[in-house]
């Protein structure tokens, strides 16, 4: 029971720092509510990771944590590592060769990393098919320029 001491007095800080917050004076200059916005992040964020820490010592408590020693076995770190490296590489290319092409390699190297190749056509329709979409609407609709 001591366990949970901790996570409830900082949420009950959280809620109590969210009211305070709530009672901070307006802004009479720029953005009238803009004195709360850190504020709120901050009594937000303590809530959150203090129910995220009670979670953890339920869990301690009552559950097995016998799924994430599988985590880390065979196909799921290759898919971890792999995906790491994609990105890095995908961040790499992205200015170099532009958005459309970066995407549509980045996305199907992926889908063919998790779908394998015998799935060839529908990893290369997807890839193409929502590249191609992503950078009309951003390009094209929102007037967005992409590299």
């Amino acid at each position: 029971m001591l366990r949970y001491v901790a996570p409830v007095v900082l949420f009950t800080i959280g809620c109590v720092y969210l009211i305070l917050t709530l009672n901070v004076p307006l802004s009479r200059i720029g953005d009238a509510q803009s004195p709360k916005y850190f504020p709120l992040i901050i009594a937000f964020g303590l809530m959150m990771f203090s129910l995220i820490y009670l979670f953890q010592e339920y869990l301690k408590r009552h559950a097995s944590f016998d799924a994430f020693k599988h985590l880390f076995k065979g196909r799921a770190l290759k898919l971890i590592l792999c995906s790491i490296v994609l990105i890095l590489l995908y961040a790499l290319a992205f200015e170099r060769i532009g958005f459309l092409i970066s995407t549509t390699i980045f996305l199907g190297a992926m889908l063919f990393l998790i779908n394998g190749v015998s799935h060839w056509l529908q990893n290369l329709i997807i890839a193409i098919t929502f590249s191609g979409i992503a950078w009309y609407t951003f390009s094209q609709l929102l007037d967005v320029s992409l590299p």
